[in-house]
């Protein structure tokens, strides 16, 4: 089973990355719908899809904007987006407003809370089904992190948020396979980080390490700052040498 990272930045896209989308086509299961979405073109067929939106913000949510284009191109399953209800409301009523964008997608709007656990059937050979358990992170204008149990393998996708909140989710990604973790300023942001609701790579590396996970893969990093050089990254390793500063269209093994 693999992790496509098609979209590893935030904020805004720049000509090194497109903001956050990923997928796992074996489970038919979406990351958030950054500027990278229209990547999706290579992976959709006719079976369900379900996209996990972590918050509402434009560089989380804009590329579901782009769904006729991938319409155009193929016949595409039902797709299922998945959200906290204050996150889906700004998707149905702002993004989708009429002066906006006024032919909403066919999409399928399905809250979740971090109180319930949702186990969703894939129709895939690969994996059957697939348990969710989202957790409240620490951002503003709020956040969700998510776990995704499938069969044996486990990836964990926490961004956007602190570390202060890391007591609320080290249950939750304690020990996965995958931990995708945002990791928005290199070193040296630390207060800047906490201010806007991020963390350093540093910070998301000793995370890694204090919660025995056993790859970490960083992604929304900075356009605006140079947060993939070797620098950051032998830092990391240092801390946690299952570290990987994700990059467009990278792959990873689950």
């Amino acid at each position: 089973m693999k992790l496509h990272i098609l979209g590893s930045g935030g904020y805004h896209p720049s000509p090194k990355r497109h903001t956050l989308c990923c997928i796992i086509p074996e489970a038919g299961l979406i990351l958030d719908a950054g500027t990278a979405f229209f990547r999706l073109d290579r992976f959709l067929d006719e079976k369900p899809w379900n996209v996990f939106l972590t918050h509402a913000h434009l560089d989380h949510i804009i590329g579901l904007t782009y769904y006729w284009g991938l319409a155009q191109q193929r016949d595409i399953g039902s797709i299922s987006v998945w959200g906290g209800e204050n996150t889906l409301n700004a998707v149905r009523n702002l993004l989708f407003s009429e002066p906006l964008f006024p032919k909403i997608p066919p999409y399928q709007f399905n809250p979740i809370s971090p109180d319930e656990n949702v186990t969703i059937r894939t129709h895939r050979p690969a994996c059957d089904t697939i348990l969710v358990r989202p957790v409240t992170l620490a951002h503003p204008g709020g956040s969700l992190g998510y776990l995704f149990q499938m069969g044996a393998r486990s990836v964990a996708y926490i961004t956007d948020t602190t570390v202060e909140a890391l007591p609320a989710y080290r249950e939750v990604i304690q020990g996965v396979d995958v931990l995708i973790h945002e990791a928005f300023y290199p070193t040296g942001y630390e207060d800047l980080a906490q201010k806007t609701g991020h963390v350093t790579i540093l910070q998301a590396a000793q995370v890694a390490q204090d919660t025995g996970v056993k790859r970490l893969v960083i992604v929304h990093l900075n356009p605006l700052l140079d947060c993939d050089g070797e620098t950051e990254l032998d830092e990391a390793l240092r801390i946690f040498p299952e570290t990987i500063v994700a990059t467009d269209n990278c792959v990873v093994e689950i």
